[in-house]
């Protein structure tokens, strides 16, 4: 039966059919739903239309607002020209579950007069009760999409927080049921492991990955299909797996979220990090990891503050710089580059300026190199010494034990390349001769997997030659030990030839400043595995032929009694120099006053000078000046004296403070004695004028 909603202009005009599912798995494996969807254009014709257009544009995709729908809008835009009587759909649902679509489409069938027709009803929406039914159903519809998007999500992170919750495992890791095991290859496990030794070892991630640049090493990444593959490393590799909870044995989930926005193309989905504190599950030794989680969380944080560099120290060269070629940059892991300034060209300075003239990139770190060589030095010469040596040949014997992690690294790789060679073998050997097509292509991989071995063996060999293995003679090193300090000092001595000593027992040097101290750390490797650190304070530029501190502070008291040509006598008798090893004149006084802006020394115009001299302090108090200077040393009085040959200083309002006057009239009393005797001091003899009754018998 023909409902009385359907008129003869409805007839007239063409049905649509509106054909929709969420997602291509429902494409793919939901067949009974599509066929029902295309089986409502049976009820089309049975309502009497004959002309009748499917619209199936937007199969797969979802109608929950977010995602562009080319039929839908087409679907749209036919009835807004008045060419379209019904639209047709299994369910309402279909044609949208979102608020602004669904309205946009009641709206327009309403202005064109066209029905909605799906499999239980016809809508008329120019109708009240039918467009009151279809807006409840719409929100009924977007409402039940939203829920069932918050009870799968709630599941899902309840199963988070159980730990139970297995979406991908990373490389290194493969999945077992709900949880994470290692990878059963045994040169994946190896080379992760590695990536931890040699971050904890350099200090820094970037250092890590040159040293695997260096010696030629692949790292395994997981491929889209999941399969491992063997790449050449990047900096975000390593990062991802020292940043990666997994690898210390922690089970976490919610570390991102996804943040939406609209541009002029569309949609946008940014990815967005959140603060650990805000990640959904964090469970540590949840599962077996490559490291401890104590370990993991120690280098973790050693490396959010770090970012490598030429992989050799260079050969040792005629300049005055002891460390050239040894310095390597903390925070990103390049050798530190040298040059030289003054006068002469001598005086040492390193930088980590390699990246900025390579890439452009801000240095990094910069000091004077007198005062780090000096200090080497002098550890140097501390070091090696007869006990010294004893212990530097156990470490090298022990360190000529361990394993060679770069060359174990290079053995696993050149067994991987085997059994690829191996297996190509056995393909190309199963294979037809006469199948010339099939053949040929075999014998291509079977010889680039041969390549490949030749390749690694090649590695190998070239690491053992490159490889050197010093034999240390106790004897020679013992003499070494007792003229050390003998030839270091000689001036004939050749500065290549304190550079090959420093080489010989200092492997490297990791430099940084710690801006907050305002000092230069290092941290020396000495060659048998011992480290220790530095610290030294840092100069500005110039700073270590500067004046010394106690000399400026002198100054700047003497300053305020005496003039510039009084200051420099006073600071010759007392054996002072300049900083440039000088004898101090007025106008280098003044030239240092200017410098650290102290003020100049100005007679009062009242004449109340505010500081005094002891000759004008003793003549204000009317005592002797051999008086006022015992009671200044003796601290009753509060007095400056900058110098053990120098003037003291009083001031003046000091002068009226209680002590300051018991001292004065002390001294009055008794002008015999300088000072007088204290009042609390005690007499060891009873007096002579006693009137105890003893004395009258």
């Amino acid at each position: 039966m023909i409902s009385d909603k359907i008129r003869p202009h409805h007839l007239e005009r063409k049905a649509l059919l509106y054909v929709r599912q969420s997602s291509a798995h429902q494409v793919l494996h939901n067949r009974e739903s599509s066929a029902l969807q295309y089986a409502m254009r049976d009820r089309l014709t049975a309502l009497g239309w004959s002309e009748i257009e499917v619209i199936d544009d937007d199969l797969g995709r979802s109608a929950a607002g977010g995602v562009l729908r080319a039929g839908f809008e087409r679907m749209v835009a036919q009835v807004c020209l008045g060419k379209v009587g019904a639209v047709a759909a299994r369910e309402v649902s279909r044609f949208a579950r979102n608020s602004r679509d669904w309205q946009q489409l009641i709206e327009m069938c309403r202005v064109v007069d066209t029905v909605l027709i799906d499999q239980e009803t016809i809508y008329a929406p120019r109708h009240g009760n039918d467009r009151l039914l279809l807006g409840l159903k719409g929100s009924l519809n977007e409402y039940e999409l939203d829920l069932l998007r918050q009870r799968s999500l709630s599941a899902r992170y309840e199963k988070a927080r159980r730990g139970e919750l297995v979406v991908s495992a990373p490389v290194g890791f493969v999945k077992a049921g709900d949880r994470y095991e290692k990878d059963p290859d045994r040169r994946v496990q190896e080379a992760i492991g590695l990536v931890f030794d040699k971050v904890l070892e350099l200090g820094s991630a970037r250092q890590a990955l040159l040293w695997f640049h260096e010696h030629d090493l692949d790292l395994p990444v997981k491929g889209k299909d999941g399969e491992t593959a063997w790449r050449r490393p990047n900096y975000a590799t390593i990062h991802r797996i020292i940043e990666n909870p997994i690898y210390g044995g922690a089970y976490a989930y919610g570390k991102t979220a996804v943040a939406a926005g609209y541009d002029g193309t569309g949609v946008s989905v940014k990815i967005r990090r959140k603060a650990r504190s805000d990640w959904l599950a964090l469970m540590p030794n949840a599962h077996e990891g490559y490291v401890s989680w104590e370990k993991a969380e120690t280098i973790r944080k050693m490396v959010s503050s770090n970012v490598p560099t030429s992989r050799h120290h260079g050969a040792p060269k005629h300049g005055d710089a002891l460390l050239a070629g040894l310095l390597r940059c903390r925070r990103c892991g390049r050798k530190l580059t040298l040059r030289y300034s003054g006068a002469k060209h001598h005086i040492p300075r390193y930088s980590c300026s390699r990246g900025w003239m390579d890439n452009g990139e801000p240095r990094c770190i910069a000091f004077g190199g007198l005062r780090v060589d000096d200090a080497i030095e002098e550890a140097l010469l501390m070091v090696v010494g007869p006990g010294a040596i004893a212990a530097a040949i156990a470490a090298e014997k022990e360190a000529n034990q361990r394993r060679d992690q770069v060359r174990e690294a290079l053995k696993r790789d050149l067994e991987a390349a085997r059994f690829a060679a191996d297996r190509a073998f056995r393909q190309y050997d199963a294979a037809d001769p006469a199948n010339r097509l099939v053949a040929g292509e075999l014998e291509a991989r079977w010889n680039k997997a041969l390549a490949r071995v030749t390749e690694v063996e090649g590695k190998i060999a070239a690491h053992d030659a490159a490889t050197l293995a010093p034999v240390l003679d106790p004897g020679s090193l013992a003499t070494l030990a007792a003229d050390l300090k003998t030839v270091w000092a000689a001036p004939s001595t050749d500065a290549r030839l304190k550079k090959r000593i420093v080489r010989t027992v200092i492997h490297e040097v990791i430099a940084d400043i710690d801006p907050e101290a305002a000092e230069i750390v290092l941290v020396v490797h000495w060659i048998g595995g011992v480290h220790s650190e530095m610290r030294l304070p840092k100069r500005r530029r110039g700073q270590r032929n500067s004046t010394s501190a106690d000399v400026i502070a002198a100054v700047r008291q003497l300053a305020l009694i005496a003039n510039d040509d009084l200051i420099a006598g006073i600071l010759n008798r007392n054996g002072l120099v300049t900083g440039n090893g000088n004898r101090w004149t007025r106008e280098r006084v003044t030239s240092l006053r200017s410098h650290h802006r102290i003020s100049v020394y100005k007679p009062a115009d009242d004449g109340i000078e505010p500081w005094l001299n002891l000759s004008n302090t003793a003549r204000l108090l009317r005592i002797s000046s051999r008086t006022l200077r015992l009671a200044a040393q003796a601290g009753e009085f509060d007095a400056i004296h900058p110098l053990p040959d120098g003037p003291w200083i009083f001031n003046r309002a000091a002068l009226s403070t209680s002590s300051a006057r018991a001292v004065t009239e002390r001294a009055r009393q008794n002008p015999k004695y300088p000072t007088g005797s204290h009042p609390d001091q005690q007499s060891l003899f009873s007096s002579i004028t006693s009137t105890d009754g003893c004395c009258d018998a």
